[in-house]
């Protein structure tokens, strides 16, 4: 075994001896009490600033801290100012439980300014969004899945890899639902459905997971064909569309034949019906007058035979013009009965 050379006081010092100094420190020495008293004291300090700074902890509005105390729960604290048992003896975790946070399917969004749109990042995701719809076509779908934390301790302790469990639960359900739909269903009037379904199916597996999310909503974005089958879907959609045309058209004009023909007929009906009403009350009428001259004739024959023929005279002769007789060897004819000679004249005046 190979000794530490000594010094007798001849040639240069070696290293000092660690175990002579340590037995200066304990003896008390002048120099050795002083430089030990000094590390101690620095030591104080550290630990006390240390666990000043170790007991007092922040959470702000938007989260809420769960508290361990040697690796086990004890409770969750609200946003605000609070203390803890220093020296690592409490541990905090903060969770944004009041943050709507989301995933994004088929899309990523690579930068959000206030005020700004939005800018997306060029890589493509077709292995996210590529779906086969239930008539066997190929559709590119993009969504996005906003949720909340609603229970921290759940949400952290409950399953190992929460956010990862969402983000497969959520393209599980989308695809089978898209797979049991048809493919111009998903392009046009299916979104709101699948959308329903899709928010209430995640949020039920994950009610029975307990793993203390809550879905926001669900929001399909972009929904086309893949590019190869473009063309073939944009001629299809022509054709939807020049149908959808030709049958708003038929059925604006039903709308404006169909009320055109029952204004007609109804207006017909009530010019019948009119008419009817009319003749009724002029039936009425006369036969009303007929029965007032009979009883009149009844009492005065004469007089009112007399009346009757001079009335029928009045409303006749007006009517007949210029009545001519002629007899054989005269040149002229001779006028009679020209009742119309006043008006005549009256007519010929006026040309």
């Amino acid at each position: 075994m190979i000794q530490p050379a000594r010094n007798n006081g001849q040639g240069p010092a070696g290293p000092p001896d660690l175990s002579e100094l340590m037995k200066k420190f304990a003896s008390g020495g002048p120099s050795g009490g002083r430089v030990g008293g000094a590390i101690i004291g620095i030591v104080i300090l550290l630990l006390l600033a240390w666990g000043t700074v170790t007991c007092f902890y922040t959470v702000q509005p938007e989260e809420r801290a769960v508290v361990k105390r040697f690796g086990s729960v004890v409770g969750i604290t609200d946003p605000g100012l609070h203390f803890r048992l220093p020296f690592g003896i409490d541990q905090i975790q903060l969770v944004a439980t009041e943050r709507v946070l989301k995933q994004e399917f088929g899309f990523r969004t690579r930068d959000t300014r206030q005020g700004e749109r939005s800018t997306y990042s060029a890589a493509q995701f077709e292995d996210e969004s590529l779906m086969l719809t239930g008539d066997l076509n190929m559709i590119d779908v993009e969504w996005v899945v906003q949720y909340r934390i609603d229970d921290p301790i759940k949400f952290l302790y409950q399953m190992r890899e929460p956010t990862r469990t969402l983000r497969d639960i959520s393209e599980s359900v989308m695809r089978r639902i898209v797979g049991n739909m048809l493919g111009s269903e998903v392009l046009t009037i299916g979104r709101v459905e699948i959308q329903q379904k899709a928010g209430e199916e995640i949020q039920e597996i994950l009610n029975q997971y307990d793993a203390g999310i809550r879905i926001s909503t669900v929001e399909m974005q972009d929904v086309v064909p893949p590019p190869a089958v473009q063309p073939a879907f944009n001629e299809v959609n022509e054709a939807r569309q020049e149908r959808e045309r030709m049958i708003n058209e038929a059925q604006k004009r039903v709308n404006q034949e169909i009320p055109n023909a029952e204004g007609t007929a109804l207006r017909t009906v009530a010019e019948a019906e009119g008419y009817a009403t009319e003749r009724v009350n002029r039936a009425d009428g006369e036969s009303i007058r007929f029965s007032a001259v009979l009883r009149e004739y009844q009492q005065a024959p004469t007089v009112t035979r007399t009346r009757l023929y001079l009335e029928t005279l009045n409303e006749v002769l007006p009517r007949i013009g210029q009545v001519l007789v002629v007899q054989e060897g005269q040149v002229g004819p001779l006028p009679l009965l020209d009742v119309n000679r006043q008006e005549t004249r009256a007519t010929g005046g006026d040309r």
